[in-house]
């Protein structure tokens, strides 16, 4: 690959507002995805509703992927910047909704509409940097997208329980208007686009409203699964039912749609449906560890909250310093090559904590999910460039909203599979449904979870391996 004029990938370089307002709105849903763990305790006492709470999660990440696909095909239509430009707004309008809630069933809906404008802002984030960066800079614009979700990790806690405990919850909220209109301002003045130029066809309605349907019931039996219903129960049973027959009625639509939502291509090439695989497995293993490290880490470690947070905020260090020099990797050695390297740390830290148990020091646990991250880093961004790389612009939204989208689906059955591991060895000590669990049965409880996500890294290893090293890139129309 020939060398091109290199222009600075950074904050003061000629496209670093561009890149600022990026990551200005990434932050916004990073931010909004771990804020409210601490303040929880102070909406429930505010709004009640108890054992409603878990739905301010679930709703949130429900609406935030049943629409990825939609939007990614909008912004090949529309191009990206009205449709992030949406996303935004949408996100800011249920952010004053949610400011303003009076019930718990209130602020759980507006979370909802929190969650379609993040479905639009993370995707198109994504794509803008693969169409402004050329192959060789977009690890490093990577790097920086996904150095928000560290420092997310460690702010976002933070924040939500300063403004509860010396403010308001609702300033969780209301904090994020100005910060809204600033990226916009920002992507307004600094960011324009060209597109194809040519007729626009109608954008699929009914696909997308089969699709969003569909695997939002898909989705919601995952996440409900064994916590709202028993898996074998009829609430069960309807909702994947529904889902199914939703889904079947897409692909049906779509073979007769002008315009598809999902065009037949994406499910041919190899590097797209590798890619998908790829972030399922990411996504899979990442909520694994996102959801059991700091309960096992606070519950048999017996360390602080704090603690338990900073534990597993080492793997969303780790990940952008390697996303960053993933480049450096596969623009010598291949895509497939570079995914193949990060395999081996994610290998060592999955395997390392199989070995754990009640007695461990959290900074065992910290150097596991180091190596989770660093892995993750030279895995997840080579897998999104090689698909980006294939496709023209026009087909570049389409091919990121696959990646996200697979991403979600990947850690919605991460939450099924691993609870199910969880309660049937709490069950299988007779620790099942009382309260706070001794620590030990803890560990008994979390050591299946951490043997599945061993088992997940292999699998994600393979799939890596079968990635496509070198896909060409085509010309781009802009």
């Amino acid at each position: 690959m020939s060398a091109a004029p290199r222009i600075d990938v950074g904050l003061r370089s000629e496209r670093g507002p561009i890149l600022a307002a990026l990551m200005l709105a990434t932050a916004l849903v990073a931010l909004e995805s771990t804020v409210l763990a601490t303040a929880v305790p102070t909406i429930v006492a505010d709004l009640g509703g108890f054992t409603q709470f878990p739905w301010l999660f679930s709703s949130y990440l429900l609406t935030q992927a049943v629409l990825v696909p939609v939007y990614g095909k909008l912004s090949d239509v529309y191009g990206r910047r009205p449709v992030l430009v949406f996303g935004i707004a949408l996100f800011a309008l249920g952010s004053a909704l949610c400011a303003l809630a009076w019930s718990m069933p209130a602020l759980i809906a507006f979370r909802a509409v929190q969650g379609l404008g993040a479905g639009a802002v993370l995707p198109m984030a994504q794509t803008i940097a693969g169409d402004i960066y050329t192959v060789a800079e977009r690890a490093k614009a990577q790097g920086y997208l996904a150095s928000v979700w560290g420092m997310s990790a460690i702010v976002g806690p933070a924040v939500g329980g300063v403004f509860s405990d010396y403010v308001s919850w609702r300033w969780i909220f209301w904090i994020n208007l100005p910060l809204c209109a600033l990226a916009v301002a920002v992507l307004l003045k600094a960011f324009t686009e060209s597109r194809p130029s040519g007729p626009r066809r109608p954008v699929d309605r009914a696909g997308a409203a089969t699709l969003a349907a569909g695997s939002g019931l898909l989705i919601l039996g995952l996440l409900e699964g064994g916590q709202a219903w028993a898996w074998v129960s009829a609430p069960s049973a309807g909702v994947f039912a529904a889902g199914a027959t939703l889904l079947l009625l897409f692909v049906w639509v779509e073979r007769r749609a002008a315009e598809p939502i999902l065009p037949p291509w994406v499910f041919a090439r190899r590097v797209v449906l590798t890619s998908s695989a790829v972030a399922a497995l990411v996504g899979a293993v990442v909520l694994g560890l996102t959801s059991y490290v700091p309960a096992f880490v606070q519950g048999s470690l017996g360390t602080t909250a704090l603690v338990a947070g900073f534990t597993l905020s080492t793997m969303t260090i780790g990940w952008p310093l390697a996303a960053a020099r993933s480049g450096w990797f596969y623009l010598r050695i291949g895509f497939r090559n570079t995914a193949m390297i990060g395999s081996v740390p994610v290998l060592a830290g999955t395997g390392l904590l199989t070995l754990l148990d009640e007695r461990s020091p959290a900074w065992q646990v910290a150097g596991c999910c180091v190596l989770v991250g660093l892995g993750m880093g030279l895995i997840a961004s080579p897998a999104l460039i090689s698909a980006q790389s294939s496709v023209t612009w026009a087909e570049r939204g389409v091919v990121t909203g696959a990646y996200s989208f697979a991403r979600s689906i990947g850690s919605a059955v991460g939450v099924a599979v691993f609870g199910a591991l969880a309660n049937s060895a709490l069950a299988a000590h007779g620790a099942a449904g009382s309260g706070p669990l001794e620590p030990e049965r803890l560990a008994d409880a979390v050591a299946p979870v951490f043997v599945a996500l061993l088992v997940a890294a292999v699998v994600l290893a393979v799939t890596a391996a079968t990635m496509p090293n070198r896909p060409a890139e085509p010309p781009d129309p802009t």
